[in-house]
């Protein structure tokens, strides 16, 4: 996500022909756009974009189940 924002700022700076960005190549600005799709392609090769879909969902269902046992007066889990 960090690859798109730094790619469309330096892409508007491009185009408004504002700051150092001005007299930059074409292909410097539009590199962080690659960068990004490289980063997307390997976060979902290996698996990583799932795990952390997973410890979200986990780490919701935790607190839906704390914050019931919270309102029946049962203790935690640690």
């Amino acid at each position: 996500m960090y690859f798109l924002a730094l790619g469309v700022l330096l892409a508007l700076l491009k185009a408004l022909e504002m700051g150092p960005v001005a007299a930059w190549s074409w292909w410097w600005v539009l590199l962080p756009f690659g960068l990004a799709v490289l980063w997307w392609a390997w976060a979902d090769s290996t698996g990583y974009t799932r795990r952390k879909a997973m410890e979200k969902m986990d780490k919701k269902r935790l607190d839906r189940i704390n914050k019931q046992r919270d309102a029946l007066g049962i203790k935690r889990r640690p």
